[in-house]
């Protein structure tokens, strides 16, 4: 019931045109605030909220606060959960473009992050930090394990494709079991990039590209559990930023039905170069 439930929502806030208005005005410019999107579109300031807070109860909109301000983010969730529902595994390569909901923002301020992905799991926090950290849930939502202790500061290493990566950059930012966790992202390696078939020229730009970081937000909500994903520091432009919008849609959505039936989703490739045009 729970599952129709959020399906009814999502369906109940697209079907006002002015909401669908609002959320292509953030799919062509993410991360705007309440002025930016009221600016915009030729709707008054209190429409805007009223329409922002109804897409937001839908999971549609996500948003983050950075100092005064907030700033709102397209979120794919819902729209993956209704391709799961009604689309078969066989068509999913060729529709798995409505989940890429993230666009890079033309100019992005070093305090706004770049990308915004929440959902809503039926797990506990405790469970769900598990997920996040202990290599027999990791390998089997994401193909990727983690070697560290998880303590501020502590080295992470990454093993993924049949690869270690190691980099003495690669660090643990922040962690507090069960509510929130934040580390950098893995290293560009010249082994990395050739698992993937990578050209030289497109690690060499990876490479060159600012060390990024991600964050997990993690906030009970009676049988649910909020999980709000934010990565940072990534060029507007950049190809890690393509990379991971495509990307993280699916490992959330995998992780959401591991942890709810207990099985992952078909296997798919992840963020895979190839359907960016990047491999030789």
């Amino acid at each position: 019931m729970a599952a129709n439930s959020n399906i009814d929502e999502t369906f109940k806030a697209l079907a006002d045109p002015s909401r669908r208005l609002l959320l292509d005005s953030l799919r062509e410019r993410n991360g705007q605030t309440l002025r930016e999107l009221c600016a915009g579109l030729e709707m008054a300031r209190q429409s805007v909220s009223k329409h922002l807070a109804v897409l937001e109860e839908a999971n549609l909109v996500s948003t983050v606060r950075r100092g005064r301000e907030k700033h709102h983010y397209l979120n794919a969730s819902p729209i993956n959960q209704i391709a799961e529902r009604w689309i078969t595994p066989y068509e999913q390569a060729r529709v798995h473009a409505l989940a890429d909901l993230k666009r890079a923002l033309e100019e992005t301020p070093v305090d706004k992050p770049s990308f915004v992905y929440t959902t809503y799991i039926h797990t506990t926090p405790e469970r769900l930090w598990q997920a996040l950290t202990e290599p027999a849930f990791t390998e089997r939502y994401w193909s990727t394990t983690f070697d560290s202790d998880w303590k501020p500061g502590s080295a992470m290493t990454w093993h993924t494709r049949g690869l270690t990566i190691a980099d003495p950059e690669q660090v643990v930012l922040e962690s507090d079991p069960y509510r929130r966790l934040s580390y950098t992202w893995q290293t560009a390696t010249a082994e990395w990039a050739a698992a993937l078939r990578l050209t030289d020229d497109v690690r060499d730009r990876l490479a060159a590209e600012p060390r990024s970081r991600v964050t997990f937000e993690i906030e009970p909500l009676e049988e649910q559990v909020k999980l709000t994903v934010t990565h940072e520091d990534l060029e507007p432009d950049g190809l890690l930023r393509t990379l991971v919008s495509s990307g993280w849609p699916r490992v959330l959505s995998n992780l959401k039905t591991l942890l709810e039936t207990g099985d992952a989703l078909p296997d798919i490739q992840l963020n895979t170069p190839t359907k960016l045009g990047m491999t030789q």
